[in-house]
């Protein structure tokens, strides 16, 4: 699959909208599951009813918590958040896991239709997510925030409290080929090459997370 312009698929989609603002911050809380991976390579979950992965204040301290992030919310995160929790479930892993996106202008929507064909077809359902925006808070609610490229990432710490500890990471972070950034398919497609990145990259984190609960 060959490199995108990221910039430019980026520039053409935060025409419709910009990156979201600044929120207050709630507190920290501590993060025991990922002290050896804090980067500032990463963020704000779901307020979408319904949704199947929406985080509520019932959950287990003990469960590790995690958010992925990319541009709209409505092709690499939900596709994210779907295989890491499919290869959880399979691995016997216990996670809370949400996502979201940096602009504004699919909150409330489902995935592109696209995404939900490739994903249906590659054993993935995304069809119940709905479209959310990041928040400061996220870094409150989450163990570790997850990006899919590099400009996901800088605007996703460009919300980060003053005092927050938050892991950011990058998603191919996790995964061996040395690529940074997970290319963007709204404008470019590509779907399904995709998924199968975000794959790789979903066995890395979960192997992560193995070796730390050891």
């Amino acid at each position: 699959m060959s490199t995108p312009d990221m910039s430019a698929i980026r520039g053409a989609r935060k025409a419709m909208g910009g990156p979201p603002p600044r929120q207050p911050h709630a507190g920290c809380r501590a993060r025991p599951y990922f002290a050896g991976t804090t980067s500032n390579d990463g963020l704000d979950r779901r307020g979408a009813a319904g949704h199947a992965g929406a985080m509520t204040d019932t959950t287990s301290s003990d469960t590790p918590r995690i958010l992925f992030v990319c541009l709209g919310n409505i092709c690499r995160s939900p596709a994210a958040e779907a295989i890491t929790r499919t290869l959880a479930s399979r691995a016997g892993l216990d996670l809370q896991l949400d996502s979201a996106g940096t602009g504004s202008w699919h909150i409330g929507e489902p995935p592109d239709r696209r995404m939900q064909s490739a994903a249906l077809a590659a054993g993935y359902d995304v069809s119940g997510h709905r479209g959310r925006r990041v928040s400061a808070l996220d870094f409150d609610r989450f163990d570790l925030i997850v990006a899919m490229d590099r400009e996901n990432l800088a605007d996703i710490e460009t919300l980060r409290p003053a005092g927050s500890d938050t892991p950011v990471r990058l998603m191919l972070s996790y995964e061996p080929s040395g690529r940074m950034d997970v290319p963007d398919p709204y404008l470019e497609g590509g779907f399904d090459a995709v998924l199968r990145l975000i794959e790789r990259a979903a066995e890395g984190l979960l192997d992560e997370l193995r070796g730390t609960a050891g």
